[in-house]
């Protein structure tokens, strides 16, 4: 069956650009001496997780629980669960999860940690804790300083846990290559302020784990980092187009859609909405519009219902007609994916299978 034929809306992921994204960041990981520790929250699929493994991946990074026990159920069981993760039952299962999994959990606070240690004693099982700092994004994350090395003593002091290393989020290295190179080199500062009481305490810091996919190429220049967490590389996406990280051609996802109706002058609806794509608007380049018409980039996304998309033709060269097919690259591929129960996999313009995303909605 050719894309074009597909019932509509329907998401598609092309295998021979998947696998060049997935190989060349392994590669950019291996020249920068720093270990690749990607973020499932892009895919949700174990099929792409094993591929990730399979390229030499030192683990796979998950939000929340439920993606852990999706991946661990794939056979997958090296997982970063990179989020503090609170509440008595969500630490029952992460504990259980420990005792045949290879666990990490993130965390930035003493009550987290108790609660964690007396859900790992109760398991019979042990946790490996990465101590979480923020380098400016104002998230989650403690300041660098000596309250790192504080907490990581409170971790390394209880019961079922063993303290790991660091974790952080390069989430505000963003924009223009000049731009992204820069703001890693302010992350560098703080990072070496963050080790620094590591170092004068002879506390040893076995694994730090940071990056993003825009931050990816800047890895060599974070002191002591020990791997990367970048996720929407797999697929890519407007937002990493306008970074100038990837090409158009790069992003591998594409919803499919129809064109159902052209009755309203100047516009032209097709059937996929909001409950089709995120909502989320460009963070980067011209900040507007919910997407990408590859067939006709003249015509853009302007706005989504819940099940209609309206491209504004009124200066499109293209002739839209009811029941003509279009491709649609996303602003937001993580969160467009997670939409879906399954996407269909693409070689030389056919369809050549169907994954579950099996970890799409899987928020506890």
């Amino acid at each position: 069956m050719l894309i074009q034929q597909v019932s509509t809306p329907a998401l598609t992921v092309d295998m021979d650009v998947l696998g060049r994204n997935l190989a060349r960041m392994a590669e950019v990981c291996r020249r920068q001496g720093v270990g690749l520790r990607p973020h499932t929250k892009t895919h949700k699929t174990a099929e792409v997780g094993r591929m990730q493994m399979t390229l030499g991946a030192v683990g796979l990074t998950v939000a929340k629980v439920g993606e852990a026990e999706v991946m661990a159920a794939a056979g997958l069981k090296d997982i970063l669960v990179a989020f503090p993760i609170v509440g008595e039952e969500k630490l029952r299962r992460l504990a259980r999860l420990a005792r045949t999994c290879r666990l990490l959990l993130s965390l930035d606070s003493e009550a987290v940690a108790q609660d964690l240690s007396r859900a790992a004693v109760a398991q019979n099982s042990t946790i490996g804790v990465l101590v979480e700092f923020d380098v400016g994004l104002r998230r989650c994350g403690l300041e660098p300083g000596p309250g790192l090395v504080k907490l990581a003593k409170v971790v390394e002091s209880l019961p079922g846990l063993k303290f790991r290393g660091l974790m952080s989020y390069f989430g505000v290295v963003w924009g223009t290559v000049q731009e992204r190179r820069a703001e890693a080199e302010r992350v560098a500062e703080l990072v070496a302020l963050a080790l620094e009481p590591f170092r004068r305490e002879s506390m040893p810091v076995e694994i730090f784990s940071g990056g993003s996919t825009p931050s990816a190429e800047f890895a060599h220049l974070i002191p002591g980092l020990t791997d990367i967490r970048p996720g929407t590389y797999v697929y890519n996406d407007l937002n990493t187009y306008y970074q100038g990280v990837c090409t158009l051609e790069e992003c591998a996802v594409r919803v499919v859609a129809t064109v159902v109706s052209t009755a309203v002058p100047g516009r032209a609806i097709i059937d996929a909405g909001s409950k089709t794509f995120s909502s989320d608007l460009l963070g980067s380049g011209p900040k507007s519009g919910h997407g990408y018409v590859v067939e006709a980039p003249d015509a853009p996304l302007v706005k989504l219902n819940e099940e209609h998309g309206y491209l504004d033709i009124t200066h499109s060269q293209h002739p839209f007609h009811v029941g003509d097919v279009v491709t649609v690259i996303p602003n937001h591929v993580c969160a467009t994916v997670n939409l879906h129960d399954e996407i269909l996999t693409i070689r030389g313009g056919e369809v050549a299978g169907c994954w579950q995303v099996a970890a799409r909605g899987k928020i506890r």
